[in-house]
C-alpha cells in the first residue's frame, strides 16, 4: 500500500514538473515607451459627435512660466470640461510634460479651437499658437 502511495505521489510530481506554465501577456506599452498621452496634431480634422467628450493634448512647462489660455472659440460649441497637466518621468526640476484639456462636443458644426501659449506675466499677447479643427455632428 505504501509503494502504490509513493508511486503515485511520484508520479504526480513527475508530471506536475512536466506541464508547461501558463505565460502571463506582456503588458501593453507605448512604443516610445512613454505612458503620457499623444500630442494632438493641428493639421488633423478632430470629428466628434454632439455630447461626445474628448481630449486635445499640447506639449507644456509651467516651471517656466509660460502658460496655455484659450483663445477662441466662443461660438457655444465648445465646454471646457477640465485642465490637468502631467510631468514626463523621470519628474526633475525644469522638466516639461503635456498639458490634456478635456473638452465636451456642445452643439453641431464645426468650429477652430484656438489655444495661445503665454509667457510668464503676460495674459494680452501669446507667442505660440495652436488651432484645431473640430467638426461636431
Amino acid at each position: 500500500m505504501k509503494t502504490k502511495l509513493y508511486l503515485l505521489l511520484v508520479s504526480a510530481i513527475f508530471l506536475a514538473a512536466c506541464t508547461a506554465p501558463t505565460p502571463t501577456p506582456a503588458p501593453a506599452i507605448d512604443p516610445a515607451g512613454s505612458t503620457m498621452p499623444a500630442l494632438t496634431d493641428p493639421s488633423q480634422l478632430i470629428s466628434v459627435n454632439a455630447g461626445d467628450i474628448f481630449m486635445i493634448v499640447v506639449k507644456s512647462n509651467p516651471s517656466t512660466g509660460y502658460h496655455w489660455e484659450m483663445i477662441s472659440p466662443e461660438d457655444g460649441h465648445l465646454e471646457i470640461v477640465s485642465r490637468e497637466y502631467t510631468a514626463s518621468e523621470p519628474v526633475m526640476p525644469g522638466s516639461g510634460g503635456v498639458e490634456v484639456w478635456t473638452l465636451k462636443a456642445v452643439a453641431s458644426g464645426e468650429t477652430q479651437l484656438v489655444l495661445g501659449n503665454y509667457p510668464p506675466g503676460d495674459d494680452t499677447s501669446h507667442e505660440q499658437e495652436k488651432s484645431f479643427t473640430i467638426a461636431i455632428q
